[in-house]
């Protein structure tokens, strides 16, 4: 492939010494996009100081391209701008009947608001939320209901499916149906266990349980030496799940996972099970609301109408805060997580959670820190869909603007850090390990790493660098790596003082809030810090213990240790 369109921002008169490695440092990752040669492919790249404001280098930083879970990144910035760090999300159990006597003489409706961590991520059991809500009902009393368990989804009436998904892909784990009652991040695990004798159906078990599926059970457990094929299998989401082929007496469980039909029923069963084993019993069967014009909530608050009797709550449960969730969505790339914050700021926004009114308020946001978003196309929140487009510009700008802002830390935080194995394996032995932190991106033909690094000299280098078109995304990610690192150990001259530079402070208070926290400024370690405030490092430890002492950045906010201990 040959690269054209190689972009240089005009620069200051600079030290020759300067010069020289900064054209060394484009010639190599010039060199690094060309280790392979792919003809059809197209490069996005941009790489720009944040302290200094110069372009380090650019190839096609205005092309559009896909950016896989890139996009991941302006879904969580918007959700910061536009909800808080603190938001939470809430899970009701509500009824229009009437409670006499520990009866429920009326239809009970579990209604979601787009939680995606009604899950064991937040909790010791897959059902703890279920738990705490049917925790208070009996403390009200309550031991039976006449009527139907509803699973009211209406919050965020649109497609389960965004239409611009690969077919393919909807019975995978990383495409969970998106509603706004979610359960078990919508998926579930088949256990397919062999019978005790020939001729009989395997065992089929579900994780979790109680998970109301449609299955059919073709399968045959059969004896002997020959290694037969069992497949689990649906070619569409909304088809009943099949269990076909031979299991051999004896031979290991099979497992697979698979997305759930519909999340609001798979939700309704699982609480349907807790109540069974609380006592609770419902007469009723499950129904599924999904529009807002079937539910009752427009009810809650309004006076009572003749005919219509009140919409009452009889349960809440609140989330964990945001903040806690943008790390499933940026370190673990979840896509749920994603495409429920997407919906949720839309619909905060806009009044809708459509994904047309999301992506509106999502590219608004973008553009109030600065972000170019007129040749910007969002189908969905996690980057699923391949039409979606973005510039490595735009993501360069997304970083800058997001870096002046009080989100920054949470923000910063939620990203993968370089050589972590939990989190962006990669460069594990390099200058980049420790320092850089960015989102990857994958889909069919896609690779893409978007974030920052410190140079050698402390500068903060927000990157981005998009691959549309790649043969092997395996082989893309090497070349990302290559580009990390080197940037990892860019110096604008070595042996000569960084162009970066802190200013001496004058008072030992100088940069902290009245609220007595303090802002890190650009090139200050925690040591330096704890020295100007006349503290020692410990004591800065003991009032972050959350802080990293070797990972502080620009613009982070510190608690300062007050006299006699505080902070």
């Amino acid at each position: 492939m040959m690269l054209a369109g190689l972009l240089v921002a005009a620069l200051p008169a600079i030290h020759p010494a300067q010069a020289q490695e900064l054209s060394r440092l484009r010639s190599d990752l010039k060199q690094a996009l060309e280790t392979y040669r792919w003809q059809d492919a197209q490069w996005g790249v941009l790489v720009v100081s944040l302290d200094q404001g110069d372009t380090l280098f650019s190839v096609g930083p205005d092309t559009p391209l896909a950016p896989a879970s890139n996009l991941k990144l302006f879904t969580t910035a918007a959700a910061l701008r536009r909800l808080g760090a603190d938001f939470r999300f809430q899970t009701y159990l509500l009824t229009d009947g009437v409670v006499s006597q520990g009866v429920l003489r009326g239809d009970l409706v579990l209604y979601g608001t787009g939680d995606p961590g009604i899950s064991d991520r937040f909790f010791s059991e897959k059902d703890g939320v279920f738990q705490v809500l049917v925790d208070q009902l009996e403390q009200l009393g309550i031991t039976s209901v006449t009527g139907r368990l509803i699973a009211d989804a209406s919050h965020l009436p649109g497609p389960l499916r965004p239409t611009e998904w690969d077919p393919a892909d909807l019975n995978d784990h990383f495409a969970g149906a998106v509603s706004a009652l979610s359960y078990n991040d919508n998926v579930v695990s088949f256990r397919v266990i062999a019978g005790n004798r020939s001729g009989v159906r395997p065992e089929v078990q579900t994780v979790p349980d109680h998970a109301g599926l449609d299955v059919v059970n073709n399968a045959l457990t059969v004896t002997g030496r020959a290694r037969p094929r069992l497949a689990i299998l649906r070619e569409n989401p909304l088809d009943p799940i099949r269990i076909e082929g031979r299991v051999t007496r004896g031979a290991r469980d099979v497992w697979r996972q698979m997305t759930v039909s519909s999340p609001p029923h798979f939700a309704a069963s699982a609480l349907r099970a807790v109540l069974v084993e609380r006592g609770i019993r419902v007469q009723g069967g499950i129904r599924v609301v999904e529009t807002p014009a079937n539910s009752i909530v427009g009810r809650i608050t309004a006076p009572t109408v003749t005919g219509r009797r009140r919409t009452r709550i009889l349960a809440k449960h609140v989330s964990a805060p945001l903040h806690e969730y943008l790390a499933v969505v940026n370190k673990r790339s979840n896509n749920l997580y994603a495409e429920l914050l997407f919906r949720t700021v839309g619909r905060s926004v806009e009044g809708s959670g459509s994904p047309a009114a999301s992506s509106k308020a999502v590219l608004d946001a973008a553009a109030e820190l600065g972000v170019a978003t007129a040749d910007l196309v969002l189908l969905d929140g996690s980057g699923l869909s391949a039409g979606s487009r973005v510039t490595a510009a735009s993501f360069v700008a997304l970083l800058a603007g997001m870096a002046e802002t009080e989100q920054w830390p949470e923000y910063w935080a939620s990203m993968p850090v370089a050589g972590q194995r939990r989190e962006l394996g990669r460069m594990y032995r390099t200058a980049a390990a420790g320092n850089l932190r960015a989102k990857t991106g994958t889909i069919e033909g896609v690779s893409a790493l978007s974030g920052m690094v410190r140079s050698r000299d402390q500068e903060r280098l927000a990157f981005s660098i998009l691959l549309n078109g790649a043969p092997s995304t395996t082989r893309a990610k090497r070349v990302e790596n290559i580009i990390g690192a080197r940037l990892a150990q860019f110096q604008r001259a070595p042996g000569q003082a960084p162009m970066v530079t802190v200013a001496e402070t004058t008072s030992a208070t100088e940069g902290t809030a009245d609220d007595g926290r303090y802002r890190v400024r650009s090139g200050e370690s925690l040591s330096l810090i704890a020295q100007r405030l006349g503290l020692t490092l410990d004591a800065m430890l003991r009032a972050n213990p959350r802080v990293e002492p070797n990972r502080i950045f620009a613009g982070q906010w510190l608690a300062v240790p007050q006299p006699g201990g505080g902070s």
